[in-house]
Formats: C-alpha cells, sequence, structure tokens
C-alpha cells in the first residue's frame, strides 16, 4: 500500500451526497487514509421514477442527487471516519464563507480542496439553438463562481500544507449538445493553469482531474452499450478510479506537480 501522508489532513469535498458519485466515492478513500472530512452537498431535486432507482440510470442517479448525505454518512461511519456533513450551496459566497468558517471552528485548518460540485441541464436546453440565459446563468453560478470562492477561501486561510483538485470533464474542449456545461469545466481547465501560477509561492498545487465517462449511477444497461465502444480500455470509469488519482494529487508524492490537467478516462476523448 502506498503511504500518501493523509493521516490528519483535513480534506473538504463538494458533491458528496451522492453513494456512488465521485465525490462521495473520493470521501471514503479519504477516510481509508485517516484524513479528516467536510463534506458538502445540496440537494438537486428533478422529477425521478421511484420503481426504476433499483438500479443504474437517470432515476437512481436523480434520486441519489435530491436527497441528503445519508448513506455516505452511514460508510463513513462503518469506517470510523473523523467528519462533517454541511448542506449548503456553493454558488452563494455567504454560504462559502460559512463553510468555512464552520469546518475551521471544527477542524482548525482546511488541508485539501476538492471541487466536485457541478451542475448540468438536463432537459435539452443547453444547445447553441435552445440554449438560454438561465442555463448559462445556473451552469456558471456553480461551476465556476463557486468553485473559484471555494478555492479563494482555501488560499486565505491557507496553512503550512495546500492541495487543490479541480474536477472537470474529458470531452471538456468539444462537448456538443452541453456547451455551456462543457464551457463551464473547459473554464475550470485554464483556472487550473492561471491559479497554480499565483498560489506556487505558498507551496499549494492546483490540479484537474477530468473523468471520461463514469458509472456514478448515472449509465443504464442501454447507454453503457453505446458508450463502452468508444473507450479504448474497453469499460467504464469507476469512481474508484478518480478517487485514486486524486488522493495521489492531495499527497506528500505530488509536491511538484501543479497546473495539469489529467484525464482518468480509458483513451477515452483523447
Amino acid at each position: 500500500m502506498v503511504d500518501y501522508g493523509l493521516e490528519n489532513k483535513v480534506a473538504l469535498i463538494t458533491g458528496t451526497n451522492n453513494p456512488q458519485g465521485i465525490g462521495a466515492t473520493t470521501a471514503f478513500a479519504f477516510a481509508r487514509e485517516g484524513a479528516k472530512l467536510v463534506l458538502v452537498y445540496k440537494k438537486v431535486h428533478r422529477p425521478y421514477d421511484k420503481n426504476k432507482t433499483d438500479r443504474n440510470g437517470p432515476d437512481r442517479y436523480y434520486q441519489a442527487n435530491a436527497g441528503s448525505a445519508d448513506l455516505v454518512e452511514k460508510k463513513l461511519k462503518e469506517m470510523n471516519a473523523d467528519y462533517m456533513i454541511l448542506e449548503s450551496d456553493i454558488s452563494n459566497e455567504e454560504a462559502v464563507k460559512k463553510i468555512y468558517s464552520t469546518a475551521l471552528e471544527q477542524y482548525g485548518r482546511i488541508d485539501i480542496l476538492v471541487n466536485n460540485a457541478a451542475v448540468d441541464d438536463e432537459n435539452g436546453f443547453d444547445t447553441i439553438e435552445r440554449i438560454t440565459a438561465k442555463v448559462i446563468d445556473d451552469t456558471f453560478a456553480v461551476n465556476v463562481r463557486g468553485s473559484i470562492l471555494m478555492i479563494r477561501e482555501m488560499v486565505k486561510h491557507r496553512g503550512d500544507y495546500g492541495r487543490i483538485v479541480n474536477i472537470s470533464t474529458d470531452a471538456s474542449q468539444i462537448f456538443a449538445g452541453q456547451i455551456t456545461y462543457g464551457a463551464s469545466k473547459a473554464t475550470m481547465e485554464a483556472l487550473t493553469r492561471s491559479i497554480a501560477l499565483e498560489v506556487a509561492k505558498y507551496g499549494i498545487t492546483v490540479n484537474c482531474v477530468a473523468p471520461g465517462p463514469t458509472q456514478t449511477g448515472w449509465i443504464d444497461a442501454d447507454l453503457e452499450k453505446t458508450v463502452i465502444p468508444l473507450i479504448p480500455m474497453g469499460e467504464l470509469i469507476q469512481p474508484e478510479d478518480i478517487a485514486e488519482t486524486i488522493l495521489f494529487l492531495a499527497s506528500e508524492q505530488s509536491r511538484m506537480l501543479t497546473g495539469q490537467v489529467i484525464k482518468v478516462s480509458g483513451g477515452h476523448a483523447l
């Protein structure tokens, strides 16, 4: 086993209420390494069919994202993890300040930030012919503004250890059909490089993980048959694949790695 040097480090992770999601899986990985956790989530309500939530697909995914972090907390308790969970909205500046003040009151510092929270439009309005101002504003409010505000507070309250990991998507540069979502993620990749240069003097690294098609409960059996042939490695990416990459970027071993966008995609969208 690799010793990532994360024991007793404090990791703040956003977007953590889906037990199959990247945020929750990353939290479990950090807990395994002995890190303390500050988990942030916001309920996103979308219609779903309860009769279809027993299997992977949009209904299971929507149910998970509309719920609390109860199942995530249950597993963390089983792991004897040291954690706190906050329901909040990172697109709100005062809410972001409150997240940090609450976390600092409990743990005294934040060592690692994982910007995983993101939203998209599921109604087909994220194309150039159907785009609305609301879709643009709502998407960038969370995916970009919220992430920047989280980073700003992290830097403001920096200690002697700093790792920031942003989550993009492997197709961010060319994302037809979800142009605003793709643009918001491409923006985060650009910000990763710029902010990395600004905060290097503090010893803080800033990197970005760009997942390919990942089974977070969203991909049903039919979609899986369509997507897998597009992945050269021949299988879906699992949330654990993303979490293990994040662990490395948060570790002592990655201290000179900064400003990078790392695709964890099995060769998809290279």
